[in-house]
């Protein structure tokens, strides 16, 4: 079913609107939770929580991109649940791990109204655009999917050392442009 079908659905209140949404995106959704909290458990409650959001939030809202708002949502509930769970134990995960590496572009005292205004998104969307598609496509994998450095060279036919460099040059890029920009480091 497409999404415009489906999202109708949602605006109907129809209950269909739940099962179409696992059946089209459930796999997809379930592979963000999954990367973040490396917990079947864990990621099938947050695909769980993720069509009750959506549930809760069309209508009022239309999402242009269902894909996209069903990612993101499942990404933040994931990235929520994590931090609950490693509250205790911080450092010791590969989120933390992604997180240093981005540390260091990153003004100090980020927060999540920060990374979430207007000034951020528009210098990290320059950014990205700015990259050459292999590039970007192995920073988006590492910083938006969160794949490991061994997966991103075992998918895109290249190897670790050669995602590594990549990873740091694009970094080293993106501080640039965030000094450019006169974001405080």
């Amino acid at each position: 079913m497409d999404d415009h079908r489906i999202l109708k659905l949602y605006a109907e209140r129809s209950e269909q609107a739940i099962s179409e949404t696992a059946e089209k995106y459930g796999r997809y959704c379930y592979s963000i939770a999954f990367r973040i909290l490396q917990s079947d458990d864990d990621a099938e409650e947050c695909v769980n929580d993720t069509y009750l959001r959506a549930w809760n939030a069309i209508p009022p809202k239309r999402p242009r991109c269902l894909r996209t708002f069903l990612g993101k949502t499942t990404r933040n509930l994931s990235l929520n649940r994590y931090e609950k769970q490693t509250a205790e134990k911080r450092g010791g995960g590969r989120i933390s791990l992604i997180v240093e590496e981005l540390e260091e572009c990153l003004p100090d005292n980020t927060n999540e109204a920060l990374l979430d205004s207007m000034i951020i998104r528009t210098a990290l969307n320059r950014f990205l655009k700015e990259l050459p598609t292999k590039v970007r496509r192995l920073f988006v994998q590492r910083y938006w999917y969160m794949y490991s450095v061994k997966e991103i060279a075992e998918n895109n036919g290249l190897t670790e050392n050669q995602v590594a460099v990549t990873l740091f040059r694009a970094r080293n890029k993106l501080k640039t442009i965030l000094e450019q920009e006169e974001i405080t480091l």
